[in-house]
Protein backbone atom coordinates (compact mmCIF):
# COMPACT_ATOMS: atom_id res chain seq x y z
CA UNK A 1 0.00 0.00 0.00
CA UNK A 2 2.71 2.31 0.95
CA UNK A 3 4.38 1.59 -2.56
CA UNK A 4 1.28 2.66 -4.44
CA UNK A 5 0.95 5.72 -2.54
CA UNK A 6 4.81 6.13 -3.08
CA UNK A 7 5.05 7.29 0.62
CA UNK A 8 8.72 5.62 1.80
CA UNK A 9 10.20 6.46 5.07
CA UNK A 10 12.98 9.08 5.48
CA UNK A 11 16.38 7.44 6.50
CA UNK A 12 17.87 9.25 10.04
CA UNK A 13 20.84 9.79 8.37
CA UNK A 14 19.33 12.40 6.05
CA UNK A 15 16.64 13.30 8.48
CA UNK A 16 19.46 14.95 10.69
CA UNK A 17 21.64 15.94 7.48
CA UNK A 18 18.26 18.27 6.19
CA UNK A 19 17.76 19.34 10.18
CA UNK A 20 21.56 20.59 9.51
CA UNK A 21 21.14 21.83 6.22
CA UNK A 22 17.99 23.87 7.76
CA UNK A 23 20.11 25.56 10.65
CA UNK A 24 22.33 26.87 7.85
CA UNK A 25 19.76 29.09 5.93
CA UNK A 26 17.87 29.53 8.95
CA UNK A 27 20.14 30.02 11.66
CA UNK A 28 20.91 27.83 14.04
CA UNK A 29 18.31 29.03 16.82
CA UNK A 30 15.30 28.63 13.70
CA UNK A 31 13.67 26.02 16.23
CA UNK A 32 12.96 28.96 18.82
CA UNK A 33 12.24 31.19 16.14
CA UNK A 34 10.03 29.35 13.44
CA UNK A 35 6.78 26.72 12.98
CA UNK A 36 7.12 23.42 11.15
CA UNK A 37 4.09 22.06 9.81
CA UNK A 38 5.11 18.65 8.25
CA UNK A 39 1.85 17.90 5.73
CA UNK A 40 2.76 14.34 4.71
CA UNK A 41 4.03 13.04 8.04
CA UNK A 42 3.40 9.52 7.40
CA UNK A 43 4.35 7.84 10.85
CA UNK A 44 6.59 11.36 11.77
CA UNK A 45 9.99 9.94 11.64
CA UNK A 46 11.40 13.44 9.40
CA UNK A 47 10.50 15.29 12.30
CA UNK A 48 12.64 12.81 15.37
CA UNK A 49 15.76 15.50 16.77
CA UNK A 50 13.66 18.89 16.34
CA UNK A 51 13.25 20.07 19.89
CA UNK A 52 10.32 22.30 20.14
CA UNK A 53 7.00 20.63 20.23
CA UNK A 54 4.88 24.09 20.62
CA UNK A 55 6.35 25.11 17.52
CA UNK A 56 5.19 21.77 15.78
CA UNK A 57 2.49 20.29 13.24
CA UNK A 58 1.85 17.08 12.04
CA UNK A 59 -0.60 15.63 9.37
CA UNK A 60 -0.92 12.85 7.49
CA UNK A 61 -3.68 11.07 4.93
CA UNK A 62 -3.94 7.74 6.63
CA UNK A 63 -5.89 7.65 10.48
CA UNK A 64 -3.68 4.44 11.12
CA UNK A 65 -0.43 6.73 10.95
CA UNK A 66 -2.17 9.19 12.79
CA UNK A 67 -2.91 6.69 15.82
CA UNK A 68 0.95 5.27 15.12
CA UNK A 69 2.58 9.56 16.36
CA UNK A 70 0.19 9.17 19.33
CA UNK A 71 1.25 6.47 20.64
CA UNK A 72 4.59 7.56 19.66
CA UNK A 73 4.09 10.24 21.75
CA UNK A 74 3.35 8.36 24.66
CA UNK A 75 6.60 6.38 24.54
CA UNK A 76 8.10 9.63 24.68
CA UNK A 77 8.00 11.90 21.50
CA UNK A 78 8.98 15.35 21.35
CA UNK A 79 5.32 15.64 19.95
CA UNK A 80 2.56 17.56 20.97
CA UNK A 81 -0.64 15.24 20.74
CA UNK A 82 -2.79 18.14 19.87
CA UNK A 83 -0.48 19.12 16.93
CA UNK A 84 -0.92 15.64 15.19
CA UNK A 85 -3.97 14.95 13.24
CA UNK A 86 -5.80 13.79 10.03
CA UNK A 87 -5.89 15.80 7.00
CA UNK A 88 -6.01 15.18 3.18
CA UNK A 89 -3.83 17.88 1.64
CA UNK A 90 -4.55 17.27 -1.41
CA UNK A 91 -8.12 18.06 -1.10
CA UNK A 92 -9.17 19.35 2.40
CA UNK A 93 -9.16 23.04 2.69
CA UNK A 94 -7.53 24.91 5.16
CA UNK A 95 -10.54 25.45 6.95
CA UNK A 96 -10.27 22.28 8.56
CA UNK A 97 -6.83 22.49 10.28
CA UNK A 98 -6.64 22.81 13.75
CA UNK A 99 -6.88 27.01 14.68
CA UNK A 100 -3.50 27.24 16.40
CA UNK A 101 -2.51 26.50 12.65
CA UNK A 102 -4.64 28.39 11.07
CA UNK A 103 -3.75 31.08 12.70
CA UNK A 104 0.03 30.76 11.60
CA UNK A 105 -1.05 30.43 8.03
CA UNK A 106 -3.78 33.79 7.76
CA UNK A 107 -0.77 35.98 9.48
CA UNK A 108 1.61 36.92 6.85
CA UNK A 109 4.32 37.88 9.12
CA UNK A 110 4.01 34.56 11.13
CA UNK A 111 3.43 32.82 7.99
CA UNK A 112 7.11 34.00 7.07
CA UNK A 113 8.24 32.53 9.92
CA UNK A 114 6.51 28.63 8.56
CA UNK A 115 8.52 26.10 7.16
CA UNK A 116 6.51 23.31 5.74
CA UNK A 117 9.14 20.28 6.18
CA UNK A 118 8.15 17.60 3.67
CA UNK A 119 9.43 14.57 2.52
CA UNK A 120 6.28 13.99 0.18
CA UNK A 121 4.56 10.46 -1.82
CA UNK A 122 6.71 10.58 -5.02
CA UNK A 123 3.87 8.13 -6.49
CA UNK A 124 3.45 9.00 -10.98
CA UNK A 125 1.32 8.46 -13.19
CA UNK A 126 3.26 5.72 -15.34
CA UNK A 127 6.59 3.96 -15.25
CA UNK A 128 8.92 2.34 -16.99
CA UNK A 129 6.78 -0.69 -18.00
CA UNK A 130 4.43 1.69 -19.89
CA UNK A 131 7.01 2.72 -22.18
CA UNK A 132 7.02 -0.84 -23.70
CA UNK A 133 3.30 -1.50 -23.74
CA UNK A 134 3.55 -4.11 -20.72
CA UNK A 135 2.26 -1.71 -18.28
CA UNK A 136 -0.59 0.47 -17.35
CA UNK A 137 -0.75 4.12 -16.02
CA UNK A 138 -1.65 4.92 -12.18
CA UNK A 139 -4.07 7.58 -13.72
CA UNK A 140 -5.95 7.65 -10.20
CA UNK A 141 -2.86 8.18 -8.38
CA UNK A 142 -2.34 11.29 -10.06
CA UNK A 143 -5.87 13.45 -11.12
CA UNK A 144 -8.25 12.11 -8.49
CA UNK A 145 -7.94 15.46 -6.51
CA UNK A 146 -8.78 18.60 -5.89
CA UNK A 147 -5.13 20.44 -5.95
CA UNK A 148 -4.81 18.39 -9.48
CA UNK A 149 -7.90 20.32 -10.89
CA UNK A 150 -7.35 23.64 -9.05
CA UNK A 151 -4.26 23.90 -10.47
CA UNK A 152 -4.06 21.85 -13.48
CA UNK A 153 -2.79 24.83 -15.84
CA UNK A 154 0.17 25.61 -13.50
CA UNK A 155 1.80 22.24 -14.00
CA UNK A 156 0.58 20.59 -16.57
CA UNK A 157 1.63 16.78 -16.70
CA UNK A 158 4.28 17.45 -14.32
CA UNK A 159 0.77 16.81 -12.10
CA UNK A 160 1.57 13.12 -12.52
CA UNK A 161 3.80 13.53 -9.55
CA UNK A 162 2.03 13.69 -6.43
CA UNK A 163 4.68 15.36 -5.32
CA UNK A 164 4.36 18.24 -7.56
CA UNK A 165 1.09 18.60 -6.64
CA UNK A 166 1.73 19.47 -3.11
CA UNK A 167 4.60 21.44 -3.96
CA UNK A 168 2.45 24.17 -6.20
CA UNK A 169 -0.50 24.11 -3.30
CA UNK A 170 2.04 25.14 -0.98
CA UNK A 171 3.61 27.95 -3.10
CA UNK A 172 0.24 29.04 -4.03
CA UNK A 173 -1.62 28.62 -0.51
CA UNK A 174 1.43 29.60 1.79
CA UNK A 175 3.03 32.14 0.23
CA UNK A 176 6.42 33.65 1.26
CA UNK A 177 6.95 30.38 3.74
CA UNK A 178 10.08 28.67 3.31
CA UNK A 179 9.57 25.07 1.96
CA UNK A 180 12.07 22.47 2.83
CA UNK A 181 11.15 18.91 0.81
CA UNK A 182 12.38 15.83 -0.16
CA UNK A 183 12.08 14.75 -3.98
CA UNK A 184 13.19 13.48 -7.38
CA UNK A 185 15.51 16.65 -9.14
CA UNK A 186 12.35 16.66 -11.73
CA UNK A 187 11.68 19.70 -9.90
CA UNK A 188 14.28 21.17 -11.34
CA UNK A 189 15.74 19.83 -14.03
CA UNK A 190 12.97 18.08 -15.96
CA UNK A 191 11.49 19.53 -19.13
CA UNK A 192 8.09 17.47 -18.31
CA UNK A 193 8.43 20.40 -15.43
CA UNK A 194 8.78 23.18 -17.73
CA UNK A 195 5.19 24.57 -17.25
CA UNK A 196 5.61 23.99 -13.22
CA UNK A 197 8.76 25.96 -13.16
CA UNK A 198 7.12 28.71 -14.93
CA UNK A 199 4.35 29.24 -11.88
CA UNK A 200 6.72 28.03 -9.27
CA UNK A 201 8.79 31.24 -8.87
CA UNK A 202 10.75 30.53 -5.55
CA UNK A 203 14.09 30.55 -4.71
CA UNK A 204 16.26 27.69 -4.01
CA UNK A 205 19.00 28.48 -1.26
CA UNK A 206 20.77 25.52 -0.62
CA UNK A 207 20.44 21.71 -1.53
CA UNK A 208 21.89 18.15 -1.29
CA UNK A 209 21.72 15.16 -3.60
CA UNK A 210 21.73 11.75 -1.95
CA UNK A 211 21.29 8.21 -3.49
CA UNK A 212 17.25 7.13 -3.25
CA UNK A 213 17.80 3.23 -2.58
CA UNK A 214 19.51 4.87 0.87
CA UNK A 215 15.46 5.32 1.38
CA UNK A 216 13.01 2.83 2.49
CA UNK A 217 11.35 0.44 -0.45
CA UNK A 218 13.31 2.57 -2.91
CA UNK A 219 15.11 0.16 -5.28
CA UNK A 220 16.10 2.73 -8.38
CA UNK A 221 19.21 3.85 -9.05
CA UNK A 222 18.53 7.74 -8.82
CA UNK A 223 19.19 10.90 -6.86
CA UNK A 224 16.74 12.27 -3.77
CA UNK A 225 17.11 16.05 -2.95
CA UNK A 226 16.73 17.77 -0.15
CA UNK A 227 15.88 21.50 -1.07
CA UNK A 228 15.14 24.30 0.94
CA UNK A 229 13.34 27.05 -0.81
CA UNK A 230 12.16 30.60 -0.36
CA UNK A 231 8.86 31.06 -1.44
CA UNK A 232 8.30 34.47 -1.99
CA UNK A 233 7.74 35.03 -5.49
CA UNK A 234 10.44 35.58 -7.90
CA UNK A 235 10.51 37.77 -11.08
CA UNK A 236 12.84 34.73 -12.70
CA UNK A 237 12.33 31.18 -13.49
CA UNK A 238 14.46 28.97 -11.70
CA UNK A 239 17.50 27.59 -14.21
CA UNK A 240 20.39 26.11 -12.25
CA UNK A 241 21.83 25.92 -9.27
CA UNK A 242 24.97 24.03 -7.27
CA UNK A 243 24.71 21.83 -4.58
CA UNK A 244 26.45 18.57 -2.54
CA UNK A 245 26.69 15.35 -2.95
CA UNK A 246 26.98 12.59 -0.59
CA UNK A 247 27.13 8.87 -0.74
CA UNK A 248 25.12 6.33 1.19
CA UNK A 249 27.28 6.45 4.28
CA UNK A 250 26.67 10.08 4.78
CA UNK A 251 30.33 11.09 3.24
CA UNK A 252 31.00 13.99 1.30
CA UNK A 253 31.39 13.60 -2.17
CA UNK A 254 31.72 16.25 -4.64
CA UNK A 255 29.10 19.42 -5.67
CA UNK A 256 26.78 19.00 -8.59
CA UNK A 257 24.71 21.56 -10.87
CA UNK A 258 21.20 21.16 -11.44
CA UNK A 259 19.26 22.93 -14.08
CA UNK A 260 17.54 23.44 -17.25
CA UNK A 261 17.75 26.75 -19.47
CA UNK A 262 14.76 28.15 -20.08
CA UNK A 263 14.77 27.59 -23.61
CA UNK A 264 16.24 24.27 -23.82
CA UNK A 265 16.96 22.35 -27.04
CA UNK A 266 17.37 18.80 -26.59
CA UNK A 267 19.79 16.41 -28.46
CA UNK A 268 16.55 14.98 -29.84
CA UNK A 269 15.13 18.35 -31.23
CA UNK A 270 18.57 18.40 -32.90
CA UNK A 271 18.92 14.45 -34.14
CA UNK A 272 15.46 15.27 -35.70
CA UNK A 273 16.32 17.76 -38.01
CA UNK A 274 18.05 15.33 -39.78
CA UNK A 275 15.01 13.59 -41.10
CA UNK A 276 13.87 13.26 -44.16
CA UNK A 277 16.85 14.42 -46.14
CA UNK A 278 16.61 14.69 -50.26
CA UNK A 279 16.99 11.27 -51.95
CA UNK A 280 18.67 9.18 -48.92
CA UNK A 281 19.06 5.99 -48.47
CA UNK A 282 17.71 4.40 -45.47
CA UNK A 283 20.13 2.07 -43.93
CA UNK A 284 18.72 1.11 -40.24
CA UNK A 285 16.74 2.66 -37.62
CA UNK A 286 18.08 4.81 -34.55
CA UNK A 287 14.93 4.54 -31.29
CA UNK A 288 15.97 7.47 -28.88
CA UNK A 289 13.35 7.39 -26.32
CA UNK A 290 14.06 9.63 -23.68
CA UNK A 291 16.75 12.35 -23.40
CA UNK A 292 18.33 11.24 -20.45
CA UNK A 293 20.40 8.66 -18.93
CA UNK A 294 18.08 6.41 -17.54
CA UNK A 295 16.46 6.42 -20.82
CA UNK A 296 19.66 5.05 -22.27
CA UNK A 297 18.65 1.43 -22.34
CA UNK A 298 16.34 2.87 -24.54
CA UNK A 299 18.84 4.18 -27.17
CA UNK A 300 19.88 1.67 -29.97
CA UNK A 301 20.36 1.26 -33.52
CA UNK A 302 17.64 -1.54 -35.14
CA UNK A 303 17.19 -2.63 -39.24
CA UNK A 304 13.52 -1.23 -39.29
CA UNK A 305 11.15 0.53 -37.10
CA UNK A 306 9.06 -2.07 -37.23
CA UNK A 307 11.44 -4.03 -34.60
CA UNK A 308 10.34 -1.66 -31.57
CA UNK A 309 8.07 -2.00 -29.43
CA UNK A 310 7.15 1.80 -29.24
CA UNK A 311 7.55 4.53 -31.86
CA UNK A 312 10.36 7.00 -30.27
CA UNK A 313 13.26 7.58 -32.83
CA UNK A 314 14.87 8.39 -36.22
CA UNK A 315 15.60 6.87 -39.41
CA UNK A 316 19.41 6.26 -40.11
CA UNK A 317 20.43 7.36 -43.74
CA UNK A 318 23.54 8.03 -45.46
CA UNK A 319 23.02 11.75 -45.04
CA UNK A 320 22.71 12.03 -41.23
CA UNK A 321 24.85 9.14 -40.57
CA UNK A 322 27.73 10.86 -39.17
CA UNK A 323 25.42 12.98 -37.04
CA UNK A 324 23.34 9.06 -36.08
CA UNK A 325 26.74 8.01 -35.02
CA UNK A 326 27.62 11.64 -33.03
CA UNK A 327 24.20 11.42 -30.89
CA UNK A 328 24.66 7.82 -30.45
CA UNK A 329 28.41 7.89 -28.81
CA UNK A 330 27.57 11.14 -26.87
CA UNK A 331 24.22 8.68 -25.18
CA UNK A 332 26.53 5.73 -24.77
CA UNK A 333 29.98 6.87 -23.95
CA UNK A 334 29.55 7.47 -20.27
CA UNK A 335 27.60 5.22 -17.78
CA UNK A 336 24.79 5.85 -16.64
CA UNK A 337 24.85 5.77 -12.31
CA UNK A 338 22.57 6.96 -9.63
CA UNK A 339 23.67 10.50 -9.39
CA UNK A 340 23.73 11.25 -13.65
CA UNK A 341 20.03 9.72 -13.82
CA UNK A 342 18.20 12.47 -14.63
CA UNK A 343 20.78 14.14 -16.30
CA UNK A 344 19.52 15.79 -19.85
CA UNK A 345 21.10 15.68 -23.21
CA UNK A 346 21.17 18.97 -24.64
CA UNK A 347 21.29 20.11 -28.60
CA UNK A 348 25.28 20.46 -29.36
CA UNK A 349 26.66 23.81 -29.37
CA UNK A 350 28.55 24.71 -32.63
CA UNK A 351 32.56 23.51 -33.42
CA UNK A 352 31.34 19.79 -33.57
CA UNK A 353 30.50 20.30 -37.62
CA UNK A 354 34.10 20.94 -38.40
CA UNK A 355 35.59 18.46 -36.17
CA UNK A 356 35.82 15.90 -38.13
CA UNK A 357 37.86 13.65 -35.53
CA UNK A 358 35.64 14.20 -32.93
CA UNK A 359 32.66 12.89 -36.43
CA UNK A 360 34.75 10.14 -37.74
CA UNK A 361 35.48 8.86 -33.43
CA UNK A 362 31.87 8.69 -32.96
CA UNK A 363 30.84 6.51 -35.84
CA UNK A 364 33.92 4.07 -34.93
CA UNK A 365 31.95 3.86 -31.56
CA UNK A 366 28.79 3.47 -33.11
CA UNK A 367 29.81 0.47 -35.43
CA UNK A 368 31.33 -1.29 -33.27
CA UNK A 369 29.24 -0.45 -29.80
CA UNK A 370 27.17 -3.52 -28.32
CA UNK A 371 23.80 -1.74 -28.57
CA UNK A 372 24.41 -1.98 -32.38
CA UNK A 373 21.68 -4.82 -32.45
CA UNK A 374 21.39 -4.59 -37.05
CA UNK A 375 20.83 -8.28 -37.55
CA UNK A 376 20.68 -9.43 -41.08
CA UNK A 377 17.91 -11.76 -40.17
CA UNK A 378 15.52 -8.66 -40.76
CA UNK A 379 17.06 -7.37 -43.68
CA UNK A 380 20.03 -6.14 -45.98
CA UNK A 381 23.07 -5.38 -43.12
CA UNK A 382 24.15 -1.74 -44.69
CA UNK A 383 27.01 -1.82 -41.42
CA UNK A 384 29.70 -4.01 -42.58
CA UNK A 385 32.68 -1.82 -42.07
CA UNK A 386 35.24 -3.73 -44.04
CA UNK A 387 35.57 -5.39 -47.69
CA UNK A 388 35.24 -8.65 -48.20
CA UNK A 389 39.30 -9.21 -49.14
CA UNK A 390 40.07 -7.70 -45.14
CA UNK A 391 37.91 -10.16 -43.88
CA UNK A 392 38.64 -13.39 -46.01
CA UNK A 393 34.44 -13.76 -46.47
CA UNK A 394 33.42 -16.88 -48.30
CA UNK A 395 31.05 -14.97 -50.30
CA UNK A 396 30.22 -11.51 -51.36
CA UNK A 397 28.40 -8.86 -49.29
CA UNK A 398 24.72 -8.01 -50.13
CA UNK A 399 25.90 -4.37 -49.10
CA UNK A 400 29.22 -2.58 -49.69
CA UNK A 401 27.63 1.26 -48.33
CA UNK A 402 29.32 1.45 -44.91
CA UNK A 403 33.16 0.65 -46.89
CA UNK A 404 31.69 2.90 -49.71
CA UNK A 405 30.56 5.97 -47.25
CA UNK A 406 33.98 5.57 -45.50
CA UNK A 407 36.06 5.51 -48.70
CA UNK A 408 33.81 8.60 -49.88
CA UNK A 409 32.66 6.93 -52.93
CA UNK A 410 28.84 8.52 -52.31
CA UNK A 411 27.53 11.40 -53.63
CA UNK A 412 26.38 14.14 -51.55
CA UNK A 413 23.28 15.28 -51.53
CA UNK A 414 22.31 19.37 -52.00
CA UNK A 415 21.16 21.06 -48.51
CA UNK A 416 17.38 21.01 -48.66
CA UNK A 417 16.43 22.41 -45.11
CA UNK A 418 13.37 24.38 -44.45
CA UNK A 419 14.00 26.73 -42.21
CA UNK A 420 14.03 24.09 -39.39
CA UNK A 421 15.52 25.21 -35.84
CA UNK A 422 19.03 23.45 -37.08
CA UNK A 423 20.67 23.44 -40.53
CA UNK A 424 20.12 20.05 -42.94
CA UNK A 425 23.31 20.05 -43.61
CA UNK A 426 24.99 16.37 -45.39
CA UNK A 427 28.13 15.27 -43.91
CA UNK A 428 28.37 12.55 -46.76
CA UNK A 429 32.11 12.54 -47.42
CA UNK A 430 33.05 13.09 -50.64
CA UNK A 431 36.96 11.75 -49.92
CA UNK A 432 38.26 9.02 -47.55
CA UNK A 433 37.57 9.41 -43.65
CA UNK A 434 40.41 9.67 -41.77
CA UNK A 435 40.49 7.98 -38.32
CA UNK A 436 42.12 8.54 -35.34
CA UNK A 437 45.09 6.54 -34.26
CA UNK A 438 42.03 5.11 -31.28
CA UNK A 439 39.55 4.70 -34.11
CA UNK A 440 41.78 3.26 -36.14
CA UNK A 441 42.34 0.60 -33.10
CA UNK A 442 38.79 0.19 -32.54
CA UNK A 443 38.87 -1.10 -36.56
CA UNK A 444 42.06 -2.96 -36.19
CA UNK A 445 40.80 -5.27 -33.42
CA UNK A 446 37.27 -5.64 -35.41
CA UNK A 447 39.08 -7.03 -38.16
CA UNK A 448 40.75 -9.61 -36.20
CA UNK A 449 37.25 -10.72 -35.07
CA UNK A 450 35.84 -10.58 -38.39
CA UNK A 451 38.00 -13.07 -40.22
CA UNK A 452 38.01 -15.28 -37.19
CA UNK A 453 34.30 -15.06 -37.51
CA UNK A 454 34.24 -15.98 -41.31
CA UNK A 455 36.66 -18.56 -40.61
CA UNK A 456 33.72 -20.44 -39.10
CA UNK A 457 31.86 -23.34 -41.20
CA UNK A 458 29.09 -22.01 -42.74
CA UNK A 459 29.33 -18.47 -41.64
CA UNK A 460 27.17 -16.18 -42.70
CA UNK A 461 29.00 -13.84 -45.37
CA UNK A 462 26.20 -10.40 -44.15
CA UNK A 463 26.80 -10.85 -40.43
CA UNK A 464 26.32 -7.98 -38.43
CA UNK A 465 28.53 -7.55 -35.05
CA UNK A 466 25.11 -8.80 -33.65
CA UNK A 467 24.87 -11.75 -35.50
CA UNK A 468 29.10 -12.25 -34.93
CA UNK A 469 28.61 -11.93 -30.92
CA UNK A 470 25.17 -14.01 -31.49
CA UNK A 471 26.94 -17.31 -33.04
CA UNK A 472 29.76 -17.36 -30.52
CA UNK A 473 27.88 -16.64 -27.20
CA UNK A 474 24.40 -18.53 -27.92
CA UNK A 475 21.39 -17.68 -25.80
CA UNK A 476 20.35 -18.87 -22.60
CA UNK A 477 16.61 -20.59 -22.27
CA UNK A 478 14.86 -17.01 -22.03
CA UNK A 479 16.39 -16.12 -25.54
CA UNK A 480 18.95 -13.56 -24.27
CA UNK A 481 21.92 -13.31 -25.32
CA UNK A 482 24.78 -15.12 -23.26
CA UNK A 483 27.45 -12.91 -21.27
CA UNK A 484 30.57 -14.75 -22.55
CA UNK A 485 31.39 -17.47 -25.05
CA UNK A 486 33.26 -21.23 -24.37
CA UNK A 487 35.54 -20.00 -27.23
CA UNK A 488 38.73 -18.99 -25.89
CA UNK A 489 40.41 -17.37 -29.17
CA UNK A 490 36.72 -15.83 -29.67
CA UNK A 491 36.81 -14.41 -25.84
CA UNK A 492 40.24 -12.86 -26.76
CA UNK A 493 39.73 -11.11 -29.71
CA UNK A 494 36.68 -9.76 -28.25
CA UNK A 495 38.45 -8.59 -25.07
CA UNK A 496 41.30 -6.72 -27.42
CA UNK A 497 38.76 -5.13 -29.23
CA UNK A 498 36.35 -3.45 -26.19
CA UNK A 499 40.25 -2.59 -24.75
CA UNK A 500 40.45 -0.80 -27.61
CA UNK A 501 36.59 0.71 -27.66
CA UNK A 502 37.38 1.87 -24.04
CA UNK A 503 40.39 4.19 -25.26
CA UNK A 504 38.27 5.76 -27.91
CA UNK A 505 35.55 6.20 -25.22
CA UNK A 506 37.71 8.28 -23.13
CA UNK A 507 38.89 10.44 -26.55
CA UNK A 508 34.93 10.88 -27.01
CA UNK A 509 34.33 12.02 -23.59
CA UNK A 510 35.74 15.69 -23.34
CA UNK A 511 33.99 16.49 -26.47
CA UNK A 512 30.95 15.63 -25.52
CA UNK A 513 30.80 18.47 -22.62
CA UNK A 514 33.08 21.17 -25.07
CA UNK A 515 30.36 20.81 -27.37
CA UNK A 516 27.30 21.08 -25.02
CA UNK A 517 25.96 17.92 -24.85
CA UNK A 518 26.25 17.74 -21.73
CA UNK A 519 26.47 20.53 -18.69
CA UNK A 520 29.27 19.79 -16.52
Amino acid sequence: VRERKGSFFTPRQWVELSQQYIADVLGENWQEEYYVWDCAAGTGNLLNGLTNKYNIWASTLDPQDVQVMKDRIANGANLLESHVFQFDFLNDEFDKLPAGLQEIINDPEKRRKLVVYINPPYAEAGNKRTVTNTGQNKTDVAVQNATYSRYFNQIGIAGRELYAQFIIRIYNELQNCFLAQFSTLKIVQASNFSIFRQHFRAKLEKFFLVPADTFDNVKGQFPIGFFIWDLTPQETIFEKAIGDVYDRNSKYLQQKTVGIPIKFLSINDWIIATRGRYNEQVIGYMASYGIDFQHNNYNFIVNSKKQLPFPRGTVVTDQNLLQIGIYYAVRHCIAATWLNDGDLFHAPRDGWQTDTEFQTNCLAFTLFHGKNNIQSQYGTNHWIPFTEAEVNARDRFESHFMTDFMAGKLVPQEDTSTGSLFQAQSFVPSEPLVFSPEATAVFDAGRELWRYYHAQPNANPNASYYDIRAHFQGRNDKGKMNAKSDDPEYMRLWGELKEAMEVLRQRIVPKVYEYGFLIA
